[in-house]
């Protein structure tokens, strides 16, 4: 078994607790279902946010999920870049797993699929 990073992001549309907790419980779920994950096999799980999310910390909507009571979080502010994608939340997932790095799926939803047109 070796750790793993995965990658993944997602957009809100609007700067709402509920929009930012609901939106980081899907993308969260998705990444632990598509790379078969146990919330046991995390090490560590690292959000950041964009400047313009102020409502809410992802962390906290995610620490709603079954499992997640002892999985550290921690949350971050995004560089604010010129012309970057706003209203995003992105997250590296540190994870135990037997996969190799070629067959690890990265997790972009909402607007921030145009991070990674290459992944689908």
């Amino acid at each position: 078994m070796s750790m793993r990073g995965i990658r993944g992001a997602i957009t809100v549309e609007q700067n709402e607790k509920e929009a930012i907790w609901q939106a980081a419980k899907a993308m969260m779920q998705e990444l632990i279902a598509r790379n078969e994950l146990d919330p046991e096999d995390i090490g560590a799980v690292i959000f950041s946010m964009t400047e313009d999310l102020t409502a809410a910390f992802p962390t906290a909507g995610v620490r709603q999920l079954p499992g997640f009571d002892l999985v550290p979080l921690f949350d971050a502010r995004q560089c604010a870049i010129e012309g970057s994608l706003g209203k995003c939340i992105r997250v590296l997932v540190l994870a135990d797993t037997e996969k190799k790095q070629r067959d690890i799926h990265h997790i972009y939803m909402g607007r921030a699929v145009a991070l990674r047109p290459d992944i689908r």
